[in-house]
C-alpha cells in the first residue's frame, strides 16, 4: 500500500516524518499545494474545493489512505472527505486532550491558525476536554510563511515567535499546543524561548499511530518504500525549502490539481 499526504505547503512534512517512523516499509507520496497556500484566511468553500484536488491526484496515484496532514483543512473538510472518497481518511486536531492532561497550572496554549481556531472541530475539543481550563488562542499566521521559506531560527523568525509567545508566558500557560503542522519545525526554537518549565505538545506521532492502525486493518500487503513528492506551485521554488525542512534534495512533481 501507498499512503498519501497533503498539506497547504511543506508544513505537513513533519506529519510525513512522523508516517515513515511508523510505517517504513509503506510507499509515501506527499503533496504540497503550494499554490494555495497558506489555507488559513481562505474560506471553508474552498478548502472544500482543494481537499477534494488534493485527494483525488492523490487516489490517481494509487494511494490505499489519504492523511490530511493540515489542521484548517480537517476542520474544514473531513467529513467531506470521509463522505466523497474510497478509501480512509485520516486528519489533524489540536492537542487540547493531551495539554489538559500535562497542564499544572490548569492554563494552557494553543498556536495555530485562524481556519483551525474558528472552527467547529476546535470549538468541540475544548468544550469535551477544557471545560475547566483556561485556554488561550493565538493566531499565528506569520510561522507559516517563515517554515514555508525555510527560516527556522533565524532573527526574523524569532522577533515573530516571540510575539506570538509573549503573551502566553504573561498568562502563565504552561504547555502549549503545536495546532498546525507547520510549527513542529520550530520546537527546537520555542522549546529554547519557554524554557523547560512549558510542556510543548506536538501530535504528529499520536496521528501516525492512527494511521498506522488504519493500515493494520485494511490488511494492506507492504510495497517497496518509495517516497514521492509533488507540488501545486513551481517545483525549482519548493526544492531547496524540501531539502532543508526534509533533511535530503528530492525530485518534486508538477501536481495539476
Amino acid at each position: 500500500m501507498t499512503i498519501g499526504v497533503y498539506d497547504s505547503g511543506l508544513g505537513g512534512l513533519s506529519m510525513l516524518r512522523a508516517i515513515q517512523a511508523q510505517l517504513p516499509n509503506y510507499g509515501l507520496v506527499y503533496l504540497a499545494d503550494t499554490a494555495f497556500c497558506p489555507y488559513g484566511p481562505r474560506p471553508v468553500g474552498e478548502l472544500r474545493q482543494r481537499a477534494l484536488a488534493c485527494a483525488n491526484w492523490l487516489i490517481a496515484q494509487d494511494v490505499g489512505v489519504v492523511v490530511v496532514a493540515c489542521n484548517t483543512a480537517s476542520s474544514a473538510t473531513l467529513e467531506l472527505l470521509r463522505a466523497e472518497l474510497p478509501v480512509p481518511v485520516v486528519g489533524m486536531e489540536p492537542g487540547v486532550k493531551p495539554a489538559v492532561a500535562a497542564t499544572r497550572t490548569r492554563r494552557i496554549g494553543v498556536l495555530a491558525t485562524d481556519g483551525t481556531l474558528t472552527g467547529a472541530r476546535f470549538s468541540s475539543l475544548v468544550k469535551r476536554f477544557a471545560a475547566d481550563v483556561v485556554v488561550h488562542t493565538i493566531s499565528c499566521p506569520r510561522l507559516v510563511t517563515q517554515v514555508e521559506a525555510g527560516d527556522l531560527d533565524g532573527p526574523a523568525t524569532r522577533n515573530v515567535l516571540r510575539d506570538y509567545l509573549a503573551p502566553l508566558q504573561e498568562q502563565g500557560v504552561d504547555t502549549i499546543v503545536l495546532g498546525c503542522t507547520h510549527f513542529p519545525f520550530l520546537s527546537p526554537l520555542i522549546n529554547e524561548m519557554v524554557g523547560p518549565g512549558v510542556t510543548v505538545i506536538d501530535t504528529s506521532p499520536a496521528v501516525a499511530q492512527q494511521v498506522a492502525r488504519v493500515v493494520t486493518a485494511l490488511e494492506a500487503e507492504r510495497k517497496v518504500a518509495a517516497l514521492r513528492f509533488a507540488t501545486t506551485g513551481v517545483p525549482e521554488q519548493v526544492a531547496p525549502v524540501l531539502a532543508r525542512l526534509w533533511g535530503s534534495a528530492y525530485p518534486i512533481e508538477q501536481a495539476i490539481c
